[in-house]
């Protein structure tokens, strides 16, 4: 369904519009006005001094006597990515597929595949209703694909990139309407994920904001460019953007969720051997039931039974401390398990509701962070764990998609609630790291399911993937950063007991392009003195921990100030004395398909996808599959207006 027609958007006139300056930022705000209903939209574009990205948002106002009734806002609408039948003959769509485990794959498609020729010279069509679009639904902003996409044009290299900024429902569109190419952007919409919202006399609303990137002949490659610059440039400061501390995380393909004081002590000192300045202790660290983390998650205190020492988890956090690190830890903070005592102590009103019932998805309640009481509980777990234990990173995960949204009261539509409880949750973001300046959070949701601006504006890191092959983590990696600035890319680094020398550089390799996260059995890999677990023959010649893993100092203060300064991988290979990771280059491809492997000098050939001896297969966090919901049966719309797109219904 088209959604750039409307009869108050055809109404719409301009009113007054003014120019002024906000910092480095370039702002034009552009008045319109309906004289029917007296609807006034306030549309503000925003621009960094010589950086070509525009950034959007709309505000609604209701100056008339009667109530409107919002069933879709356009943050950005525009009608001039391509000038006729042959700049549309030879425009490419690009997009990025997300799934889990395989993360940012950018196919391309022809834009006549989906808006063909209609027209000829005796008949003239102004719209075939053919335009492609994407959406995305629950809280899982980028479940399936990525809140981005672009426009390109094969023969001259013109290239638009546009992101959606909000970590919630989105869709937009991108068709030909009067021989021009069109794009708009949305939040949420009825027709999409049954959202409205009442308008009364006097009320504003505000657009989820949205960025355009532009390029006139430096293809996707300069078009990612000026959206990485951007990026940095919209962002809440921190240090660790500058830094770049290596983290060690005990999950992937090591503990997997069972850690105990055993288990971690000699994991810190191998992580300290390796150089990691982070070291962050993953899920299950406050199951008691050694196996029911799933369904506990909520209170947030250590497990008794995994840490039975007299200081508890305290021995460990002290020994991160000794070893030179800082310690972390692994939330998930918006859900509440079923059998966690917080499920009880907390009231209905604090929990994802519809129709007047607590939503429970996969064992698991949803927080609503509009509710006082849910804020006031993970205000509490943070004054603790932050506060009080001085724990300085934390991943934040999220695991469940609870669907549609929530209805704190009657009348309110679950998406109106989610959109609700996407901005209480970037309000209590904003609230933490106010309060703890230093702390380092990650962002993370099965690997890359929430993988947007509106929390990577805000949040230090971005977790990449689940992907546990090392072979096919590599194009994961290099093609991160066109989602993500490369300082905030967190990239996997599990190098494994048996793994080959080969095997060990590829996979360090790989986390050069981003963020190094340091994983795996690392007190198991060999030394000149091989330990019990070693399989080589004997004597082993490999080099110990240090040797391998750790980077020199030299290389190390080398590659960090071209992480945090260049642009993607797919802008080309900054020059080898900055960076040595800009080797890598991932080009944006015809069709979705799993990347070819590279063939490893000496390395073990093993089967694609594989499972290595002695590890565990990661289960699927979720196991409720991404529904797509059926759409909203609406009204339909009338001719466009070039300024703004949406539906208002004047109900009297």
């Amino acid at each position: 369904m088209c959604l750039i027609d409307s009869y108050v958007g055809g109404r719409l006139r301009h009113r007054a519009h003014r120019v002024s300056r906000d910092g480095d930022r370039h702002v034009l705000t552009v008045e319109l006005r309906d004289p029917e209903t007296g609807l006034v939209a306030e549309v503000t574009y925003r621009s960094p001094d010589g950086v070509p990205v525009l950034r959007s948002e709309v505000v609604l106002r209701n100056g008339g006597e009667a109530a409107l009734y919002l069933e879709s806002v356009s943050s950005l609408a525009v009608g001039c990515l391509a000038d006729g039948p042959e700049a549309i003959g030879g425009a490419d769509l690009l997009w990025a597929e997300n799934g889990w485990v395989a993360e940012c794959r950018w196919p391309r498609r022809p834009m006549r595949v989906t808006s063909p020729v209609l027209s000829d010279r005796v008949v003239v069509y102004d719209s075939g209703k053919g335009e492609f679009t994407q959406t995305g639904r629950g809280v899982w902003s980028s479940c399936g694909r990525l809140p981005m996409s672009g426009l390109t044009n094969r023969h001259s290299a013109r290239t638009w990139l546009w992101q959606i900024e909000h970590n919630g429902g989105r869709h937009w569109e991108c068709g030909e309407r009067d021989r021009l190419a069109y794009l708009a952007l949305f939040g949420p919409t009825d027709a999409h994920h049954g959202w409205r919202h009442p308008l009364e006399p006097g009320d504003a609303f505000r657009t989820v904001p949205a960025a355009l990137s532009f390029s006139a002949d430096g293809g996707p490659d300069a078009a990612f460019a000026a959206l990485t610059h951007y990026r940095r440039a919209h962002r809440r400061p921190h240090a660790d953007h500058r830094h770049l501390p290596v983290i060690f995380n005990d999950y992937m393909n090591c503990l997997m969720g069972d850690p105990t004081t055993d288990k971690l002590l000699p994991l810190i000192d191998a992580a300290a051997d390796a150089g990691a300045e982070y070291f962050v202790i993953d899920a299950g660290w406050y199951d008691d039931e050694m196996g029911g983390w799933w369904t506990t998650v909520g209170a947030w205190e250590p497990a008794a039974s995994r840490f039975p020492g007299e200081k508890g988890i305290h021995e460990v956090l002290d020994r991160i401390r000794e070893r030179g690190m800082v310690p972390g830890l692994w939330l998930e903070p918006e859900v509440i398990g079923v059998d966690s005592p917080m499920a009880k102590s907390l009231p209905d009103e604090a929990f994802f509701r519809r129709d007047g019932v607590r939503v429970t998805e996969t064992g698991r309640h949803h927080l609503d962070l509009r509710h006082s009481a849910a804020r006031a509980h993970l205000d509490q777990v943070m004054d603790r764990l932050v506060g009080e234990w001085g724990v300085g990173y934390l991943k934040l995960d999220h695991n469940i998609d609870p669907g549609s949204g929530t209805s704190a009261h009657p009348g309110e539509t679950p998406a109106a609630g989610l959109l609700g409880h996407n901005r209480a949750q970037l309000d209590w973001l904003d609230g933490i790291l106010g309060r703890y300046p230093h702390l380092v959070v990650e962002n993370c949701a099965s690997g890359g399911m929430r993988w947007d601006h509106a929390l990577l504006s805000r949040l230090q890191l971005q977790s990449t993937s689940d992907q546990q092959n090392l072979r096919l983590y590599a194009p994961i990696a290099a093609s991160a950063p066109t989602a993500v600035t490369p300082e905030q890319d967190a990239v996997w680094a599990y190098p494994q007991p048996e793994d080959s020398l080969d095997e060990v550089a590829f996979t360090m390799a790989s986390a050069l392009l981003g963020r190094i996260h340091l994983s795996g059995l690392l007190f198991r890999i060999c030394g000149p003195r091989p330990g019990p677990w070693c399989t080589r023959p004997s004597p082993c010649t490999r080099p110990s921990v240090p040797t391998c893993l750790r980077p020199s100092p030299r290389g190390r203060s080398a590659c960090r100030p071209g992480t945090t300064r260049g642009s993607p991988w797919p802008c080309g290979p900054p020059p080898p004395s900055t960076s040595p990771s800009g080797a890598a280059r991932q080009r944006v491809h015809d069709e979705p398909s799993p990347a070819s492997p590279p063939r490893l000098r000496r390395s073990r050939r093993r089967p694609l996808p594989h499972r290595e001896p002695g590890r565990r297969r990661l289960e699927p966090r979720c196991r409720r599959p991404h529904a797509d919901a059926a759409h909203s049966s609406v009204r339909r719309a009338a001719p466009p207006h070039p300024h703004a797109a949406g539906r208002v219904l004047n109900r009297r």
